[in-house]
């Protein structure tokens, strides 16, 4: 009888560590090679880890939320036979944020496997909602109730779209609402209640403990010190101004009405990433990046955008990016944010998909802000925000009427771009949401 021992691998993303989030096996299943035994919650995203060997799980040597080091062993197969492929490291296909892997698992941070056939199918539920695993946990990332969703699928299944349509927080760029998040908002370790002599009585109608303490990891570990890295390093400016944005509200319902976007959610930060790209094109410093090398610093200008999406998601916040938007026509970069605002909110976004950035938009309007002085996002020079949309009183030929109003308002690292550049560009962004036919140019 032969026991092998399965070490957490590292799953091409340059990453230290990871935390068992959630078992799909236990101790006596029957596994096949590739079956999915595992998912782990590595700093910048979600995987699942399919097992390298055929045979029968041993033991689970990591309890679900602790987190291991890559290589740490975290499950035992019994009388396995290991895959064709071994369990080392290969170059990566050619790609952005590309590297060196192991087999079965690449840079795109999704796990192909084929799993095996269950006597219970898992995608019908006891209350007879038809949906995949991975719907359903959308659903409860999001606090959707699948018993009031109705299923567009072919078999009436309910849609990855399905449950985006239904919840508040469909999407990262909503300009109108605000999210409605979950009551807890990442995993809590509570703090013992203390003595009743130290502390005292409860207060009245306490029901809960008086404190709790929030470890600091994952996506909050890796935030929070970029954050302190960019805060410290680059001399941030903001500069921001008002607009009326009724034009580009009346281009988002047109478009929303085209048969040529029915397929496709259109918000305003469609028309505001548009006009990043084009302003950024006519004062390139913005999309431009300081480097301190071993000779010295200096300013690389990329002539591409890679054009962040600051997305706040119940893991965290991450800032996936959108590769060579400027290529991109308004029908495709349409989808591309949807599909980036899918997978965020999924927490499948890749390390691949928050590299290379090299400018970033964030959407605080969702939250009802309506300006701030966000962060750069290292390695970037600036950052763009864009606030809630909302009908206010503006002066128009001499008359005071309802319009829709917003602030931009973009944050810059005043080493590679001064006031004038900054301001030039901030005009430029607002131009184009008060006349977004200026993009037709």
């Amino acid at each position: 009888m032969t026991t092998q021992t399965f070490n957490l691998p590292d799953v091409g993303e340059g990453l230290t560590e990871a935390e068992i989030v959630s078992w799909r096996v236990k101790p006596g299943d029957t596994v096949a090679v590739n079956d999915v035994l595992v998912e782990i919650e590595t700093a910048k995203s979600l995987v699942e880890l399919p097992s390298p060997f055929a045979g029968t799980i041993g033991e689970l040597l990591v309890a679900e939320g602790v987190t291991i080091e890559v290589g740490a062993p975290i499950i035992t197969v019994t009388d396995g036979s290991a895959a064709p492929a071994p369990a080392a490291k290969t170059p990566a296909p050619a790609a952005e944020g590309g590297g060196s892997v192991l087999v079965g698992y690449g840079t795109a941070g999704e796990v192909k496997s084929r799993r095996r056939k269950v006597v219970q199918d898992p995608v019908i539920s006891t209350a007879g909602v038809i949906a995949k695993p991975p719907i359903r946990k959308l659903a409860r990332d999001l606090g959707v109730d699948l018993t009031q969703v109705a299923g567009t699928g072919a078999a009436g299944e309910v849609t990855r779209d399905d449950v985006m349509g239904h919840a508040s927080q469909a999407s990262v760029f909503r300009n109108i609402e605000t999210p409605e998040w979950g009551v807890v908002r990442e995993e809590t370790i509570p703090v013992a209640p203390s003595a009743p002599e130290a502390h005292g009585s409860a207060a009245p109608g306490s029901t809960g403990d008086r404190q709790e303490t929030i470890p600091v990891r994952g996506v909050r570990k890796v935030t929070s010190a970029a954050m302190v890295r960019s805060a410290y390093s680059a001399p941030h400016v903001t500069v921001w101004k008002d607009v009326d944005a009724s034009r580009t509200m009346e281009l988002v319902k047109r478009l929303k009405a085209s048969p040529d976007f029915a397929d496709i959610r259109v918000s305003p930060l469609l028309i505001m990433a548009r006009a990043v790209i084009w302003a950024a094109q006519r004062t390139p410093m913005v999309n431009a990046a300081w480097v301190d090398g071993e000779d010295g610093a200096s300013i690389v200008v990329r002539n591409y955008v890679n054009l962040g999406i600051a997305a706040a998601t119940p893991r965290g916040l991450v800032v996936p990016n959108i590769k060579d938007a400027q290529n991109m026509s308004l029908r495709d970069l349409a989808r591309a944010l949807e599909k980036l605002t899918l997978t965020a909110r999924e927490g499948k976004t890749t390390p691949a998909e928050q590299m290379q950035g090299t400018i970033t938009i964030t959407n605080i309007g969702v939250f009802g802000m309506d300006a701030g002085t966000p962060i750069i996002n290292p390695g970037e020079a600036g950052i763009v925000a864009l606030g809630s949309i909302t009908q206010k009183p503006w002066v128009v030929d001499g008359e005071v009427r309802p319009r829709w109003v917003t602030t931009v308002s973009g944050s810059f690292d005043h080493r590679v771009i001064d006031g004038d550049g900054m301001s030039r560009f901030i005009a430029d962004v607002a131009s184009i949401l008060e006349e977004p036919a200026l993009l037709l140019d």
